[in-house]
């Protein structure tokens, strides 16, 4: 059978391929999975092919299936891109399996309603708990669901220590193929991070100036001002480091830092990018509280919403240490980057809900116009709330008198193409149904990543001390402020209004 093709079309077409959610009744799948496949399925011209198959433990038939996705999902979908038409086409494709997931008996059914379907694409997408991917891949494998065109999508994070995620990549790549396994960061997935490689890459203004001898800091923030959303027990195995830093903002620096590959690729961009994760700095013990901080947020105020702190937040042990807050000054030691400090922070209940990269450029050698030294030349590169690359540069005030401040040329995307965005599930769920790989982790990328990881983690244990509090809504405990500015900079924390 002929691949399917796909390209950035709003007419795209996709088909004859099997998608079957495990968590399919979960938090993941309503909020972002399944209106992901609705927009890519109401922008579509042939949709005949297409099979949806829910699967989770609860007993319940397809119609309450049904009515539990129109009451779960339709609240995701922005109003003026929902079409009822549309929508009772797309939940017709929508199938659902009572299964847990352990059980090797329970798959049967579900390999009944494959077997006729064996030379379709097939992707099983594991929306469960990583301690659970290994029995779920054996169990495919035991009931004969795994085909040359059967590919595996994997949630973040893939384990809580590089010990664990190699336990289970070991486990998985028993079933599958390297080539068939897709670990999925939805960061990877979002337009603003696909500009970000056609800035670099497709300008050539950009090459010469993208060194330590140009950039005098970067600074990658990941802000949310929600809580733990419901998900407190979740949470709280996994804290800050393991949930965010360890994948979504060390990607980000990988696609950022990492060297012009010899084409676009999969293996030759994954190449670069185990690259940068090599190149990090180990974070020492001698280190960890000049170069690392923790937090954790008490009570406070959002949108001047009282809200609770994170102790008293539902599945929280009220003598729990883990971190919602994260900063870290991250270096390369490689001939591009060395010298130039990368700061990385996450953290919830901020004040803003923002993400964006800040790349800092040295100021002019020699200043002959009235400019504060802490204004310059800076790139914003903006995936949330709004997408959006903002490059400022000085220019003259209007008036009299020869005075300078930044201003910025601004690429807003709704406003430049006036078309939908595609959101991140959206393209990755459409790569891992046509194979494409190249925004997905290989697996010596995670391994770096937790090999990176792990001594911050272990050196916070060592040192025995609890995270520091930050109230909510603000931008988290004062050391993270003291973290930059002992090397003379600061966080970019304007303009997110």
């Amino acid at each position: 059978m002929q691949d399917p093709k796909v390209s950035g079309s709003p007419n795209t077409s996709l088909q004859e391929f099997d998608l079957i959610f495990f968590g399919g009744t979960g938090d993941l799948a309503m909020r972002k999975l399944l209106p992901a496949l609705y927009n890519r399925f109401r922008d579509s011209q042939h949709t005949q092919g297409w099979r949806i198959i829910g699967v989770a433990r609860q007993d319940m038939s397809r119609d309450d299936y049904l009515n539990l996705v129109n009451e779960h999902c339709r609240q995701f979908i922005p109003h003026g891109e929902f079409d009822a038409v549309a929508w009772t086409a797309f939940t017709a494709h929508l199938e659902y399996l009572k299964l847990d997931g352990l059980l090797a008996d329970d798959y049967a059914e579900l390999a009944r309603r494959l077997q006729h379907s064996t030379d379709r694409v097939r992707v099983f997408y594991l929306s469960t708990a990583a301690s659970l991917f290994a029995q779920i891949c054996q169990n495919l494998s035991a009931a004969g669901l795994v085909t040359p065109q059967t590919r595996v999508v994997l949630e973040k994070p893939l384990g809580r220590d590089r010990a664990s995620s190699f336990e289970i990549n070991e486990a998985v790549g028993k079933i599958f193929e390297e080539r068939q396994i897709f670990r999925i960061d939805h960061y990877l997935g979002k337009e603003t991070v696909q500009n970000l490689i056609a800035l670099r890459f497709g300008n050539s203004i950009f090459e010469p100036l993208w060194r330590r001898s140009n950039i005098q800091d970067v600074q990658i923030t990941i802000a949310e001002t929600v809580g733990v959303e419901g998900r407190g027990e979740y949470y709280d195995r996994y804290g800050a480091l393991r949930d965010m830093v360890q994948n979504h903002l060390l990607q980000l620096l990988c696609i950022l830092a990492m060297e012009p590959p010899s084409s676009i690729d999969p293996d030759a961009v994954r190449d670069e990018k185990l690259k940068v994760l090599r190149a990090l700095k180990p974070i020492t013990m001698d280190a960890i509280k000049t170069k690392t901080v923790r937090g954790q947020y008490r009570a406070g105020a959002i949108d001047g919403k009282a809200v609770p702190g994170y102790l008293n937040e539902d599945g929280i042990p009220a003598d729990s240490s883990t971190e919602t807050f994260v900063a870290i000054k991250a270096e390369l030691e490689n001939w591009r980057w060395s010298g130039v400090p990368f700061y990385l922070r996450t953290g919830k209940r901020m004040q803003e809900r923002v993400a964006e990269i800040v790349i800092n450029f040295r100021p002019v050698p020699h200043a002959i116009l009235p400019v504060s030294a802490s204004e310059g030349n800076r790139l914003v590169i903006r995936l949330q709330p709004d997408e959006e690359v903002m490059l400022y540069l000085m220019v003259k005030v209007p008036g009299a008198e020869m005075k300078v401040r930044p201003v910025d040329l601004n690429l807003d995307f709704k406003q430049e193409f006036k078309t939908r965005q595609w959101d991140a599930y959206e393209r990755l769920l459409m790569d891992a149904i046509l194979g494409k790989l190249t925004l997905f982790m290989r697996r010596d990328e995670l391994d770096a990543a937790w090999r990176w990881i792990d001594p911050i983690r272990d050196g916070w244990d060592a040192l025995g001390e609890p995270p520091k509090g930050y109230a909510a809504g603000t931008w988290g405990p004062t050391a993270a402020s003291t973290l930059i500015t002992r090397d003379g900079f600061t966080w970019r924390e304007d303009g997110y209004q």
